[in-house]
């Protein structure tokens, strides 16, 4: 196994045994730090030319965004679910866009709008 493989490995199981110890509300949190870092790499890839990375990569940030919105219970939620869930709408469409246009502008409206969701979430207490 080279090293960067080993690292790779490592990284998915240090993640794992994070998200097992992990409260509901660390999961979102990660969930979120996830999918910010994917639309990075996303843009990276696409900035070098590399498609096939940059699709899966969108790919994963919209499994993320996904997950955020299957969380949401829009019974109890009111309102502020209901907002959320529009805004998670909005963001996979973006990434579609951005994939389909090759559109980094659309990825950095996704993370700017992600990094302030996540802010708000980071500053709920436990």
């Amino acid at each position: 196994m080279n090293a960067m493989a080993a690292m790779r490995q490592y990284q998915v199981v240090n993640t794992q045994a994070q998200a097992v110890d992990a409260s509901p509300h660390r999961l979102i949190q990660m969930l979120m730090e996830g999918g910010l870092t994917r639309i990075a790499q996303a843009r990276g890839a696409m900035e070098r030319n590399q498609t096939a990375l940059k699709g899966e990569l969108i790919g994963k940030a919209i499994g993320i965004v996904g997950g955020l919105r299957d969380g949401l219970d829009l019974q109890q939620g009111g309102e502020l679910a209901s907002n959320l869930d529009s805004l998670y709408q909005y963001m996979t469409s973006r990434l579609l866009e951005a994939n389909v246009k090759n559109e980094a502008v659309a990825l950095d409206e996704v993370s700017g709008l992600l990094r302030e969701v996540k802010a708000g979430w980071d500053s709920i207490s436990q």
